[in-house]
């Protein structure tokens, strides 16, 4: 990926674990060319203590996460964004706001670890399950060659990692 640094938001609507697990995730593995964000349409104010936990256990920076709207990357001077994933089937079925610069989106849905009942051991295996599988899917994004493929073919290739 040489020249051309990029800019992700993840899309969930409590920004509270999954966008939160991505844009860790993003940070840590983008090289740091590929620059993770996440946002909510309806946030829940909080992180999930389990997406914590896990993220400090693994050393990823937990200081400056934090639940927040979209609303907020929506204003001036916000990022520009490059890329947008929904991360959940309920924001992805959501009107969204307009983004500068027509950002490249997909829908990269996955189960929401939140919801798993049961005891705390299987709850917290929700959150790495869920945490791997964004890393996988992060992995393959980063190995595409942006600047090569035409506009279709990386919407086919963006789609194709949210069905891995």
């Amino acid at each position: 990926m040489p020249g051309k640094n990029y800019n992700v938001l993840f899309l969930c609507t409590h920004n509270s674990a999954r966008s939160i697990l991505a844009e860790s995730a993003m940070n840590r593995l983008g090289q740091g060319r590929l620059f993770g964000y996440s946002a909510g349409s309806q946030p829940s104010g909080r992180i999930h203590p389990y997406a914590i936990d896990l993220l400090g256990e693994l050393g990823h920076d937990v200081d400056a996460l934090r639940s927040k709207s979209w609303d907020e990357f929506a204003q001036p001077g916000a990022p520009q964004f490059d890329f947008i994933f929904t991360v959940c089937d309920a924001a992805a079925d959501e009107v969204c706001p307009v983004w500068p610069g027509h950002p490249v989106s997909a829908h990269w849905g996955i189960a929401d670890p939140s919801r798993v009942e049961g005891a705390p051991a299987a709850q917290r295996r929700a959150f790495s399950e869920t945490l791997q599988i964004m890393s996988d899917r992060i992995r393959k994004f980063i190995a595409l060659p942006f600047e090569e493929l035409d506009s279709e073919t990386l919407k086919e290739e963006l789609r194709e990692i949210g069905r891995s």
